[in-house]
């Protein structure tokens, strides 16, 4: 299958392309950085040097390609530009599923977060985004444009994504949060986390590329406290315990269900527990230290 990946190399993308590419697909990379090209090849893929927001350009380039399918991994949540996210959500998204539809495109996998109303249980799909919430409205708001553009295509699946961890992201060893942890600048809540690993958020993806229409929470089979998880990091890099705080964020004190990936698409995380591969990650990173030292 010939695949075009929005946002091939963001932290998911990198992934995402080199597992298409085992998978055995052809893939074009988009990037909107020309310096990104040497590693899009490295990687295998054709790479195209785009705007989202240049629909025209966008549609000769869909109409030139012909691509079988679409995966769109595309938002500034690695500058923390979450006002850029919610318009590459709702812009870009329709230019690409403009441009995918002008050149006679039927699948198109995107990426979205889970991201519920209050609940009491864990939240499924068939449940609402939470609308309720002022901090978060501009990005419910840009998820909410993305799920109806991806919804008009033909084969649109959407993944729910659950909060990313593993290389590159803010979890990792030598990641922003972990700074913030010995420095003790962070701040833990009672809030519930839903984790994914990179590895599974890219995994998802291109296991999408034949599932049927639908969306899919993508998380593992842990969800838990910050106060919890947190503790855990901190004791991985021999800090203290961040303090704890209540929380008026109602909508993130429930944890994400993937039963429904599992029971329709037979979909399992290559890492069920952010327990066992936090551990798995700083061992490593520790051990790296030590043959360097």
């Amino acid at each position: 299958m010939k695949v075009f990946v929005a946002g091939a190399t963001g932290v998911i993308g990198r992934e995402l392309v080199a597992r298409l590419r085992k998978a055995g697909h052809e893939v074009i990379g988009m990037s909107n950085d020309q310096s990104a090209s040497g590693l899009l090849r490295t990687l295998g893929a054709t790479p195209v040097v785009l705007d989202v927001f240049d629909r025209a350009e966008l549609t000769a380039t869909f109409r030139r390609e012909h691509p079988d399918a679409v995966i769109d991994e595309l938002t500034s949540l690695r500058k923390a530009d979450y006002p850029a996210t919610s318009r590459i959500r709702k812009e870009g998204t329709r230019n690409l599923v403009d441009a995918a539809t002008a050149a006679g495109v039927e699948r198109f996998v995107a990426q979205s977060y889970c991201l519920y109303a209050p609940g009491i249980a864990l939240a499924s799909e068939e449940e609402p985004l939470d609308q309720s919430s002022a901090v978060y409205a501009e990005s419910i708001s840009g998820l909410m444009a993305l799920e109806r553009t991806v919804n008009e295509m033909p084969k649109g699946v959407i993944l729910r994504y659950g909060t990313l961890y593993g290389p590159g992201t803010w979890y990792a060893p030598a990641g922003a949060l972990v700074d913030q942890i010995l420095r003790g600048a962070f701040v833990a809540t009672e809030d519930v986390t839903s984790f994914v690993h990179v590895d599974d958020a890219a995994q998802a993806a291109v296991l999408a590329l034949e599932w049927p229409k639908g969306t899919f929470n993508i998380v593992d089979d842990e969800p838990a406290p910050v106060s919890e998880w947190a503790a855990v990091l901190a004791g991985l890099v021999g800090a203290p315990a961040p303090q704890t705080t209540a929380s008026t964020m109602t909508s993130l004190q429930r944890g994400v269900s993937n039963a429904k990936a599992r029971r329709e698409v037979a979909w399992r995380p290559i890492h069920p527990s952010w327990r066992d591969e936090f551990r798995n990650e700083f061992a490593a990173a520790s051990e790296v230290e030590r043959r360097s030292a």
